[in-house]
Parts: structure tokens; C-alpha cells; sequence
């Protein structure tokens, strides 16, 4: 069902356009009782991004990554946060970046990708739309140590967890990353469940 009938821009001008694009738009929305009412919104527009749960469902493990976010940081996360290896689509393909970003991160080139969802994560302020995907992996799959890219800042740690560790540490808060929770409760209904 389209909306946008429902929506008329009025003005748009760009805050920031410094690590990615902070607009502040101005903008009527036709409400349900059909009258107009003047909103204004600012919008982050860093791009889309994927994300990827490699899993061993005959060892029941996971590959999960530690590196610092410093926007957790300065909300109070005094650690490395743990997560799904992620990444930004820089116009490419879902599927073709998540398998590159998984090999820079962590190390394994992925066999096969299986896309199982996609989520706008935070969509009061935030354009991303994230692709999450699932894919095997085994041990000698790993071709290299991973990192991620030292020219992008990154210094990332590569986990292999059990899938009930990763649970526990979801509920202990020790897991607070919001696209790695889905990830591992899909996990857990879907491709752990029998094992």
C-alpha cells in the first residue's frame, strides 16, 4: 500500500554531510481524520547495510565479532561490542558485500548465503535498511586471520561461540547488539531447533 500520496515535502536541508548525510526535512502528512499537519524529521542516511550469522549446526557453534562502537561507548558500553560481521552495500549487491565484509572481518570465505530477512533497525531516525543473512561455515574455511579494515579504524576480534553460550550471553546482557540478537533467536527457532 503506497503512502505517498499522503506526503508533501516542503523543504530539506542538509545538516551534515560529513561521515554520511544528516538532513533536516520539513514536511505535511495527511493524517487518517484527513486533515494536513506540518512535521519536520532529521533523517541519517549512512546507506544499507547486510549482516551475517555463519553457523555449524554439527558443532552448534557461531562466528560472532568483538570490536569497539564508539556510539555504545558513550551510551555507557564500557567493552568491545560483540556482533554478527556487518556491513554497508556501497552500491553493491546484499548478498556480494556481505560475502566480501564476512572475509574481512572474520577470515572464512562463505560457501553459500541465504538471505532469511530484512529490517529498517531504527526508522524514527535512521534511512538503513539491513539484509540478514544466514550461511555454513566449517573450520577450514577460514583463509585468513580477518580484521576487518585497519584504514576504516577496525580492530576486530573473531569469536567461535556455542549457540546456547551465545543465548546466554543475550540474556545476560553481554550480547546488546541489536542486529546480532535477531540473528541468533532466528537461529535458535530456526536453525538450531532440532540439533
Amino acid at each position: 500500500m503506497s503512502i505517498a500520496h499522503r506526503i508533501s515535502i516542503e523543504d530539506v536541508k542538509v545538516l551534515s554531510n560529513d561521515w554520511y548525510l544528516l538532513k533536516k526535512t520539513t514536511f505535511s502528512f495527511l493524517r487518517e481524520d484527513g486533515t494536513w499537519q506540518k512535521q519536520s524529521r532529521e533523517t541519517y542516511d549512512r546507506g544499507n547495510g547486510a549482516t551475517i550469522l555463519l553457523y555449524d549446526k554439527d558443532r552448534r557453534t557461531v562466528i560472532l565479532t568483538r570490536q569497539f562502537r564508539y556510539p555504545a561507548f558513550v551510551n555507557g558500553h564500557d567493552d568491545l561490542l560483540i556482533e554478527t560481521p556487518a556491513g554497508l552495500l556501497d552500491n553493491a549487491e546484499p548478498e556480494a558485500r556481505i560475502r566480501a565484509e564476512t572475509e574481512e572481518e572474520t577470515g572464512f570465505k562463505v560457501r553459500s548465503v541465504r538471505q532469511v530477512f530484512d529490517a529498517f533497525m531504527s526508522p524514527g531516525s535512521v534511512t538503513e535498511r539491513l539484509h540478514f543473512f544466514v550461511g555454513e561455515y566449517q573450520p577450514g574455511d577460514r583463509t585468513s586471520a580477518g580484521g576487518g579494515n585497519e584504514d576504516e579504524g577496525e580492530d576486530i576480534a573473531v569469536m567461535e561461540v556455542r549457540i546456547d553460550e551465545a543465548m546466554s550471553m543475550i540474556a545476560s546482557g553481554v550480547i546488546r547488539d541489536g542486529k546480532t540478537i535477531m540473528l541468533l533467536q532466528y537461529a535458535a527457532l530456526n536453525l538450531f531447533k532440532d540439533a
